[in-house]
């Protein structure tokens, strides 16, 4: 579904604050992976999903998304099929606007339809359809403005929204980090169930290293702007939290200093 081909990434370069984000990476993800993926911070996790979605164009290199070459694709373009999920609730809603105008906004957008095409009552059906399987209510506020809600409300909206219409391609940047833990519980078990039901292939950065181990069939850790392990399902399946610090250690040369990683084991 998606190949990544020895794509970088410098930024500032010829600086003193030149930094190297992305080093030749290469990445095949098949169609239908959950692929966890943890590291440092600035291990240029977040500059992949950037390189992916569009936010900037890769120094070299080449993506291909389900056949199709995107490195020179806009992102308003790649947001057709590609849906995005960030670590503050805040983003990726409009708050003056209804719940239902938001997720009418992410169909419309998402779904090929025309310009000034109008929401039909089927429409708003599948939208309180949808809404209910969340199982906090909001089908029944649908003319609410979303900027009143929770962070664990809006985001688990924002899932909603990225995925109404199923995009080719998730990527998850430490979406449930900025929610207490009850309701990161709720909006990781609501990507799996979605991401399930639909087939999405996925790509979630975590710093939880129990959701690391236990979610998705692959795990990358990233240091440096490189892939230093690629663990398939039956290696998750037998691979610890103390494992993946240990095998961190051996390929990256260096210890895992980062504390939301430390103290999330």
């Amino acid at each position: 579904m998606l190949v990544i081909d020895h794509i970088s990434k410098v930024f500032n370069p010829g600086t003193v604050n030149e930094k190297k984000a992305l080093d030749n990476m290469c990445l095949t993800v098949n169609d239908g992976d959950f692929i966890t993926i943890v590291g440092s911070n600035g291990a240029g996790k977040s500059t992949l999903f950037n390189a992916i979605s569009g936010v900037f164009l890769a120094d070299s290199g080449r993506i291909t998304l389900d056949g199709v070459n995107i490195t020179f694709e806009p992102d308003y373009k790649r947001s057709k099929y590609i849906g995005r999920l960030f670590q503050d609730p805040l983003k990726g809603t409009a708050p003056h606007m209804t719940i239902k105008e938001n997720l009418a906004l992410a169909f419309l957008r998402a779904g090929n339809t025309r310009a000034f095409s109008r929401i039909s009552k089927k429409d708003e059906a599948l939208f309180r359809e949808r809404l209910k399987m969340l199982d906090m209510g909001l089908e029944d506020r649908m003319d609410t403005q979303v900027g009143t809600l929770s962070g664990g409300q809006r985001q688990a909206l924002t899932l909603l929204m990225a995925t109404i219409v199923p995009p080719k391609l998730l990527l998850l940047d430490e979406h449930t980090a900025a929610l207490d833990p009850a309701a990161a519980e709720k909006i990781i078990a609501l990507t799996e169930k979605i991401v399930a039901e639909n087939n999405i292939t996925c790509l979630m950065i975590t710093h939880n290293m129990n959701q690391a181990v236990r979610t998705g069939n692959r795990t990358l850790m990233m240091a440096d702007g490189r892939i230093i392990l690629d663990l398939n399902e039956e290696e998750k399946r037998n691979t610890t939290i103390e494992d993946l610090m240990r095998r961190f250690k051996e390929g990256a040369k260096q210890e895992l200093d980062d504390d939301r990683i430390l103290l999330s084991e």
